[in-house]
């Protein structure tokens, strides 16, 4: 089986990442600021796996030395990194303009320079071993801009979306790149819209669909499948007075 690095894996998508991925036997690198909780589900996963090695990390994403540092202990006590999860992030915002400035930039260099971080130094460990899976977990915000504190969020995912193209174009050696564009899954980041966004599925049941096209190394996956695959087309060609009234 192979050794999956998961950034943000204390808590939401990251956590429930890390439990299906365990189940399928593979080994884990999790990271996050939030130690106390990598160390309990660290536990919870050996429990249940005793086969698979967990090894954990402190990281703030948004720190480009401590991103480098971390990938390196874990290729160091792996031996080799096979993929490496890109899915650290956050959700603050406010409309531009109304003070929620510092809240909009947090989001912006979680979502967007955490990644390009990420990406830089996960490709460096697969260019010099030769082959890896860069998977980078944007949103189905990311297709269209959105509104008020929606507008700094998606433009942070659709960055993602871009640099996850512009890799796969590159076409690196014995690398894949993924881009998967979750829709509405409950998880700590969504909690507050849980009674209002229509199409919310479960933890598990997203996560599920998200692991599956992961495996599958899809280069690009709108997850669940219904209704955002077909909702993703509609969006894209939609008139953005209709897009307003739908987000």
């Amino acid at each position: 089986m192979s050794t999956n690095v998961i950034t943000g894996a204390s808590s939401g998508l990251g956590a429930e990442m890390a439990r299906q991925f365990a189940a399928r036997g593979h080994d884990l690198g999790l990271c996050a600021r939030r130690v106390d909780r990598l160390d309990a589900l660290r536990a919870e996963l050996l429990a249940a796996h005793p086969g698979i090695v967990v090894h954990t990390a402190a990281l703030d994403v948004t720190d480009d030395a401590a991103v480098q540092t971390v990938f390196e202990k874990f290729r160091a006590e792996f031996g080799t990194l096979d993929r490496v999860v890109v899915n650290a992030g956050i959700g603050h915002g406010a409309a531009l303009g109304t003070g929620g400035h510092a809240a909009n930039r947090r989001t912006a260099l979680t979502n967007f320079v955490g990644a390009l971080s990420q990406s830089e130094h996960a490709l460096a460990v697969f260019r010099a071993q030769g082959h890896g899976h860069l998977v980078l977990i944007s949103s189905f915000s990311a297709v269209r801009g959105m509104r008020r504190s929606m507008t700094t969020y998606a433009a942070s995912k659709a960055g993602v979306a871009a640099l996850a193209e512009g890799l796969r174009s590159e076409r690196i050696p014995g690398v894949d790149i993924s881009l998967i564009c979750p829709g509405y899954i409950r998880s700590e980041m969504t909690e507050a819209q849980a009674d209002r966004a229509k199409f919310m599925v479960d933890t598990e049941t997203g996560v599920a669909a998200m692991v599956r096209a992961i495996e599958a190394r899809k280069a690009v996956a709108y997850v669940p499948a219904w209704p955002w695959v077909p909702l993703a087309v509609a969006m894209k060609v939609l008139p953005l007075s209709i897009v307003r009234k739908l987000t």
